[in-house]
């Protein structure tokens, strides 16, 4: 499981951050563990932070070379 300050990335959308808290959300009655990530990748929003809270099983853990 990711900790908070490592940095992951979401498998399907290919974003990346820094993870800073987690949460929960209610999926069939069952409560499912979520990440809040701080993105860092966002050159085409002129943005230069949002957080986003997705499932634990969206992200996995970014290699640092």
């Amino acid at each position: 499981m990711l900790r908070i300050g490592d940095l992951a990335v979401h498998q399907q959308t290919g974003e990346f951050g820094k993870v800073i808290g987690y949460g929960h959300e209610m999926l069939n009655n069952v409560y499912q563990t979520t990440l809040k990530v701080l993105i860092t990748n966002l050159q085409d929003t002129g943005t230069t932070r949002l957080i986003k809270e997705d499932l634990c099983s969206a992200w996995m853990q970014m290699k640092v070379s």
